[in-house]
């Protein structure tokens, strides 16, 4: 790092559980956020901040109005624009030297796979069953360390699941694919049921620090589901096994 770097990251250097030697990972790391919208709007911001060298992001959507209420990385002169554009200009303006490189559209199979296996960190930042365990698959097949969080209404879950971890479990472990869970969060949605805006910013703040912890080595990875009680202020913690049933994980060794 040179001198300018030095000064704009100190106050990541002054932790000792970061130091150069974690700012430097960072600087070299590769985060993958897939959606640019409340969750990945922080997100983004914050990892561009922290100075992870690249990030990548992924959203097939557009700027909406209603979206403003919440996601921080749009404006009013965004509206009609895609949101990986926005948010990607949100994330350069704040540093210059963070690579944004951008997928506006929806990622599958092969694609979807390709792209997990290019970055370090994956941050799912989707409000849909359906993307999550695919991206849960896609991670688990690359052996890629998977950030999730949920907001919805007042209520916020964070999780992180590492498949290089044998004791880790995987998203399908805390929700069966095709389970009640699975048929409830469906119906959850916010454009059905509405978020309060700030609680995306909390979930997506500590997943960015989830991300920026695996990144540089400091730290312990946040272990089981957290969820957060907007009403109440309240966070709880429930342990999470890997199930040796899962049909995702299961068999892995």
């Amino acid at each position: 790092m040179d001198d300018q770097s030095l000064l704009r990251y100190s106050r990541h250097i002054m932790l000792e559980q970061v130091d150069v030697t974690g700012q430097e990972r960072l600087l070299s790391g590769h985060a993958l956020i897939i959606g640019a919208g409340g969750l990945g709007s922080p997100v983004a911001l914050y990892l561009a901040a922290s100075g992870v060298g690249r990030l990548t992001l992924v959203d097939d959507d557009v700027v909406e109005l209603s979206n403003l209420q919440r996601q921080i990385a749009h404006g009013e002169a965004d509206l009609g624009r895609p949101k990986v554009t926005s948010a990607a200009e949100a994330a350069r303006a704040l540093n210059s030297g963070c690579r944004v490189d951008v997928i506006p559209r929806h990622l599958e199979g092969h694609a979807l796979e390709a792209a997990v296996a290019s970055a370090d960190v994956v941050l799912d930042c989707t409000d849909r069953f359906s993307s999550r365990y695919a991206i849960n698959r896609a991670c688990l097949k690359k052996r890629k360390p998977l950030v999730s969080g949920a907001a919805i209404r007042f209520s916020g879950q964070l999780a992180v699941f590492d498949p290089r971890d044998a004791d880790s479990p995987c998203y399908a472990c805390l929700y069966p694919p095709g389970g009640q869970g699975e048929r409830h969060d469906e119906e959850l949605r916010c454009a059905e049921n509405g978020v309060v805006a700030p609680l995306v910013g909390v979930i997506g703040t500590f997943q960015a620090l989830e991300a920026l912890k695996l990144l540089s080595g400091a730290g312990t990875s946040h272990r089981g589901l957290s969820t957060f009680d907007g009403l109440n202020g309240e966070w709880r913690r429930f342990n999470v096994l890997r199930d040796p049933g899962c049909v995702v994980c299961g068999t892995r060794r």
